[in-house]
C-alpha cells in the first residue's frame, strides 16, 4: 500500500484528503518510506528532513479535519532543487566550496509560496556543481541515476528533481532552467516539466545567469503542474522582474480537445541533427495532435543556431557568481574542471561582445514573436538524442557521435524568455523515455498546459518499473548526497 500511496499524483492526493479517505500524515509517511527504499539506488537527494515533513503533514491533517485547508496542495509533498535557498536547510549548489554552516535564514519565493499553501517540504535534490553541466554528479554528492535505467543519467541540472519525481519520491519537484535544465531531465525521465516565462514565477536571490534562468515544476501529470503554478506564480516583492499573478491555470489543464488550436511543427529548428528514432516518435505525436483537432503545419527553418549568443551571455554570469561568492584559489581547486573552463571564458569575454550578444538575443525574441501571429504553439523534439551514461558528461554511444549536446533545442527559448514544456510521448526501442517540446508565446503557459493535458488524456504517460530497482542491493545504502551533507553538518555542530 505504501508504494501505491507514494505514486498518487498531487491532484489525486488532494482529492483523497478532501474526501477523508487519506490523511496527509499517511501520504507523507508513504513517500518518506519510498525515499528510504529507492533513494539508495538513485541518489536524488542531498538533504532530507523526514521529521520536519511529518510535522508539517500533521499540521495539514488538522486543517483538513477542520475543513480549512490552505489550498488544494495542503499536505502534498514537494522537493526543492539545491540551487534555491531554503530556510533552515543548507543550499550548497553541489559544491564543496560552499560550506553547510549558513546561516540559512530565508526561503526563495517558490518555496515560501508552497509552504504558505500548506505543502509538505521533503528535502533538497542533487545538482551538478552550480548547475553547470548536463550530468547530475558532483564531488560533493556523487552520481544521480535515472529510475528507468540506473546506468543512465536523469540529465541536468535538475536531474535530482526529475529522478525524484519519476520515482514517486515527492509529488512535485521545484526546479530551475537556464538552458534546458527542466525540460532535458523531464524528457530523460518521462516526467512533465515546464520552463516558465521569465518573471512568471518570482525568484530570489536573482540567478547568477540573469534573465536566462527561471523556476518551474517537474511533475508526473500536467494537472499537477497547473496546481503548482497557481501557487508559485503568486507575487513576491523581492523579485523586481516578477509579473503580475496570472489567472488560475487549474481549469486550463482539463482540456481534451484541441479544436481551433494552431500548431507549428519544427523537427529540428532548422539547424539540429536529431536521432532518427526520436524524429519518428515526435512525428507520430504530431499526427496525434491532429487527431485531437489541432491544425498543424510543418516548417523547415525557425532560426539559425543561437549557441554563440547563449555562451557569450551565460559564461559571464557564472564568472560573476564566483565574484559574488568570493571564491578563493583554494576553493576553485576543489571545483569541476568544466565549471572552471566556463568561468574562465566568462572572465575573458569582452564587454562589447557581451552587449552585442544581448542585441542578438533581442532580435531573436522579436523574430519568435512574429511566429505567434499565425500560431498558438511551436512543437519540436525536446532533445536530439536519448540519455547518456550516468557517469558521462555526454553520450559515448557511437550512434550519436555526430549529434549535438541535448540542450541545443531547449536553450533558444531561454534566450527568448518564452515558456516551454517537455511532454512525455513514449519509450524508444531501449525502453527509455522521449519528450516533445511545446513552446508557447510569452505568457502562454495556459495554452501549453491545455495542449499537453489533451495529449496526456489520450496517451497516459508511461511509468518506470520501480520494483525492478529493488531486486539487487544498492551500491551505497546511505547515498553519497545524503551522507556528505550529514557529515558536513555534524562537523559544524561539533565545532
Amino acid at each position: 500500500m505504501t508504494k501505491e500511496l507514494a505514486a498518487l499524483s498531487a491532484t489525486e492526493t488532494s482529492r483523497h484528503f478532501a474526501s477523508g479517505e487519506l490523511s496527509p500524515v499517511e501520504a507523507t509517511q508513504a513517500v518518506v518510506d519510498n525515499i528510504d527504499a529507492l533513494n539508495p539506488y538513485i541518489n536524488a537527494f542531498c538533504w532530507l528532513d523526514p521529521d520536519g515533513a511529518l510535522a508539517a503533514a500533521k499540521d495539514s491533517e488538522t486543517r483538513w479535519q477542520r475543513g480549512k485547508p490552505l489550498s488544494p496542495l495542503d499536505g502534498v509533498t514537494f522537493t526543492v532543487k539545491d540551487l534555491s535557498v531554503t530556510k533552515g536547510w543548507p543550499t550548497r549548489r553541489g559544491s564543496r566550496a560552499i560550506g553547510p554552516e549558513g546561516p540559512w535564514l530565508e526561503d526563495s519565493p517558490s518555496v515560501a509560496r508552497m509552504r504558505e499553501a500548506g505543502a509538505v517540504p521533503l528535502g533538497k535534490t542533487t545538482v551538478p556543481e552550480f548547475g553547470a553541466t548536463g550530468t547530475t554528479r558532483s564531488e560533493l554528492c556523487g552520481v544521480t541515476r535515472n529510475p528507468w535505467d540506473l546506468s543512465k543519467s536523469p540529465g541536468g541540472s535538475s536531474g535530482g528533481s526529475s529522478a525524484a519525481a519519476a520515482a514517486n519520491m515527492g509529488a512535485i519537484a521545484l526546479a530551475s532552467d537556464a538552458a534546458g535544465s527542466i525540460r532535458w531531465p523531464a524528457a530523460f525521465t518521462g516526467t512533465f516539466g515546464l520552463k516558465t516565462t521569465h518573471g512568471r514565477v518570482p525568484d530570489y536571490p536573482s540567478s547568477y545567469l540573469g534573465t536566462l534562468a527561471v523556476i518551474g515544476p517537474i511533475t508526473r501529470t500536467v494537472a499537477d503542474t497547473a496546481l503548482c503554478m497557481d501557487v508559485i506564480a503568486q507575487d513576491d516583492p523581492r523579485d523586481s522582474y516578477a509579473l503580475p499573478p496570472p489567472p488560475s491555470y487549474a481549469d486550463t489543464a482539463g482540456a481534451t480537445d484541441l479544436s481551433g488550436m494552431r500548431i507549428l511543427f519544427s523537427p529540428d529548428l532548422g539547424f539540429v541533427d536529431v536521432d532518427p528514432e526520436i524524429d519518428d516518435m515526435v512525428r507520430r505525436a504530431v499526427d496525434e495532435l491532429r487527431e485531437l483537432g489541432a491544425t498543424v503545419d510543418e516548417t523547415g527553418h525557425v532560426m539559425n543556431d543561437p549557441g554563440k549568443i547563449l555562451s557569450t551571455l551565460m559564461t559571464p554570469g557564472l564568472a560573476n557568481a564566483f565574484r559574488l561568492f568570493g571564491f578563493t584559489e583554494a576553493d576553485e581547486a576543489m571545483m569541476h574542471p568544466v565549471l572552471l573552463e566556463y568561468v574562465k571564458a566568462g572572465r575573458e569575454t569582452p564587454l562589447l561582445d557581451y552587449l552585442h550578444a544581448r542585441e542578438k538575443r533581442e532580435q531573436l525574441g522579436a523574430q519568435m514573436r512574429e511566429i505567434y501571429r499565425d500560431y498558438d504553439l511551436l512543437v519540436t523534439p525536446t532533445t536530439p538524442l536519448p540519455t547518456h551514461g550516468a557517469e558521462e558528461e555526454s553520450s559515448s554511444d557511437p550512434r550519436y557521435r555526430n549529434l549535438p549536446n541535448p540542450l541545443v533545442l531547449t536553450s533558444p527559448f531561454n534566450l527568448t524568455k518564452q515558456p516551454a514544456a517537455s511532454l512525455p510521448i513514449g519509450l524508444n526501442a531501449d525502453g527509455l523515455p522521449v519528450g516533445m517540446q511545446v513552446v508557447g508565446p510569452l505568457y502562454g503557459e495556459a495554452d501549453i498546459l491545455r495542449m499537453c493535458r489533451a495529449y496526456e488524456a489520450a496517451h497516459p504517460f508511461a511509468r518506470p518499473d520501480l520494483d525492478a530497482l529493488l531486486r539487487s542491493p544498492p551500491e551505497q545504502p546511505v547515498p553519497r548526497g545524503i551522507a556528505s551533507m550529514q557529515e558536513a553538518v555534524s562537523a559544524v555542530a561539533a565545532e
